[in-house]
């Protein structure tokens, strides 16, 4: 696997619904690369095969291969591929509606891909962090976990197509954000001038 990117380029993924931030997939396609890799046991092929049991919404499946994925990245002692079994377990978590379990573990991610300047798994776990808090519709976090990775692909010269996906997941979570403090009722400061009596 390249180590420049950890989130499978895979063509199954069509793009990305804008009110969840879940991936739009090709289930036919999902599942004849699940055929394909068939009873593979490599590190590539379990990390591959969470992925795409997730996504095919089979999680109880997908956990299972995750642990198996992370038994075996600390069985080779390779720290890299250790935490990037970690942050897709975590992210069948999610799907799993864990999300108090996800966090805790994708903040473990994020703080070692960060101290040792993994800036590749860092984006990817501060991507689905924020992700995890956008579930939990805890707009701010999400907003700044989301922000973060942005600043992370560009310092890394991701693609432009990488770039747009994490300006549109910024902006779909600032728009629930303004709804959020809107409906809450929250108001500028210039909103309150502008109400005030002259």
């Amino acid at each position: 696997m390249d180590r420049t990117t950890w989130e499978p380029t895979l063509s199954i993924i069509l793009g990305y619904d804008p009110s969840t931030l879940r991936e739009r997939v090709d289930l036919r396609a999902a599942d004849e690369r699940l055929d394909e890799l068939g009873s593979l046991r490599s590190l590539s092929a379990l990390n591959e095969k969470t992925v795409l049991l997730r996504l095919l919404g089979r999680l109880d499946d997908a956990m299972v291969v995750g642990n198996e994925a992370v038994r075996q990245a600390r069985f080779t002692g390779d720290r890299e591929q250790l935490l990037g079994a970690r942050i897709r377990r975590a992210q069948v978590l999610q799907y799993q509606g864990k999300l108090d379990e996800a966090i805790v573990e994708l903040t473990g991610c994020v703080d070692e891909a960060r101290g040792r300047d993994w800036s590749a798994l860092e984006a990817f776990a501060v991507q689905n962090r924020g992700k995890c808090y956008f579930d939990q519709a805890d707009y701010e976090n999400a907003l700044s976990d989301m922000t973060a990775a942005v600043f992370l692909r560009e310092k890394l010269g991701a693609s432009p197509a990488e770039i747009e996906g994490a300006l549109t997941a910024v902006a779909v979570v600032q728009r629930f954000l303004e709804a959020q403090r809107a409906a809450s009722g929250e108001v500028t400061k210039g909103a309150d001038d502008d109400a005030a009596p002259a």
